[in-house]
């Protein structure tokens, strides 16, 4: 997704939630500043969908629950709220205190690259996760070309990285018993 700043310089918290509900449009709030969101691609809600909708039929009978693009969450130790395009949670959710509308406690998380967001996705945002004790995997999915990235948490401190650059590949998460071939993930995504 494409981000753009908007033109205050610093939002409260309160502030940030207030134009969010009323707004038509998605917003990030990065420790004061809102940054808008706009549409993604027809690849990037594609890619999004089938790993969503993969994720959802698999824990249909278990303790997961799986979320997209529209549900916030929120990164206290850095103040952050954002949209991850697929969000895991195991067990009952956890909301941000006083709200009914933002979730604190995934499990996985998987975000779709784009150009504009590549770089903020693979550092700053994995870092903001990081701090998020219940988070234990994270997963990057390339829009541009068969390539997808896997972190998943060891230690509290160590997270082992693995990669995948074939269709014929399978994903297997570690903190959840789910696989997908990578010819799933990208069915119907149109390549340049």
């Amino acid at each position: 997704m494409i981000v753009q700043a908007n033109k205050k310089e610093y939002y409260t918290l309160d502030e940030y939630l207030e134009l969010e509900i009323n707004s038509q449009e998605r917003h990030e709030y990065i420790d004061g500043e809102i940054i808008l969101m706009t549409g993604g691609t027809p690849n990037h809600n594609r890619i999004a969908l089938n790993f969503s909708a993969a994720l959802n039929l698999a824990v249909k009978q278990q303790s997961y629950e799986t979320f997209v693009s529209d549900q916030k969450l929120w990164i206290p130790k850095k103040r952050i709220n954002t949209y991850p395009d697929v969000m895991v949670v195991e067990g009952e959710i956890e909301l941000q205190e006083g709200r009914r509308d933002t979730i604190t406690n995934p499990l996985i998380i998987a975000e779709v690259l784009s150009e504009s967001t590549r770089a903020y996705d693979k550092d700053q945002k994995f870092a903001a996760y990081r701090t998020i004790p219940c988070f234990k995997e994270y997963i990057l999915i390339d829009q541009y070309s068969v390539h997808v990235e896997q972190y998943y948490k060891t230690n509290s401190k160590t997270w082992t990285f693995t990669e995948y650059d074939d269709l014929n590949q399978t994903l297997s998460l570690n903190s959840m018993p789910f696989q997908i071939m990578l010819a799933d993930i990208y069915s119907k995504v149109k390549f340049e």
